[in-house]
């Protein structure tokens, strides 16, 4: 038998004083408050009295770092999965505001549908249902907690949903250490919740690609 459960966890806020669109850059770990919100996130998992059998994180540091509340709450090492990355994004190390000023970026926007500015979204759908089957299979039974990041955990809600790709950033339900939770009854994922169990008042969220 495999997973009963599966929860994409996102990661908590970011040390960004500069406000970048920091995508796959080194150097971007959590702040305090993004530390206090995956413990939060951590918590809520162990709250639901579901037993979590195997962790699961993309090899950014933010990630890593908000899978450790969970290591210590569970006593599960994560698996580094690059499955789960973050997307690629030309508009890395810059301010978005300030990039699509400029008009020799909006070459970039051409398709949105693709998108034409990064890693196209069949693409990411594709490796992340890879990588979340390969973690489902992996275990005899429970629960399994991925850390991930906003877009790759919003254009798999997208899909499961049976929704198009295309989206407005803007408008993702998909707030840092929240948890979207799904199963496979007859071989086909399925979303059954989604909670934002971290307090993210005064957040800062503007690096997500």
């Amino acid at each position: 038998m495999p997973a009963d459960r599966l929860h994409l966890v996102r990661h908590g806020e970011v040390y960004n004083p500069r406000r970048v669109l920091y995508g796959r850059l080194p150097g971007f770990g959590l702040s305090d408050a993004g530390r206090r919100m995956t413990q939060q996130a951590a918590e809520y998992v162990k709250t639901l009295d579901r037993p979590v059998t195997a962790l699961v994180c993309s090899p950014l540091q933010r990630t890593r770092e908000s899978s450790e509340p969970f290591t210590e709450l569970f006593g599960l090492d994560p698996v580094i999965d690059e499955g789960v990355i973050e997307p690629t994004n030309v508009f890395e190390g810059r301010r978005m505001v300030r990039s699509l000023m400029n008009p020799w970026n909006w070459r970039h926007l051409r398709t949105p549908a693709l998108p034409s500015w990064g890693e196209p979204y069949a693409q990411v759908i594709a490796r992340m249902n890879k990588a979340m089957t390969t973690a489902w299979e992996s275990v005899d039974s429970g629960d399994v907690v991925i850390v991930s990041h906003q877009l790759p955990i919003w254009v798999t809600h997208l899909a499961v949903a049976g929704l198009p790709s295309r989206h407005d950033p803007r408008e993702r339900r998909c707030a840092l250490s929240s948890v979207t939770s799904f199963e496979m009854p007859d071989g086909k994922w399925a979303e059954v919740s989604y909670a934002e169990p971290a307090t993210t008042e005064g957040a800062v969220d503007v690096g997500a690609v």
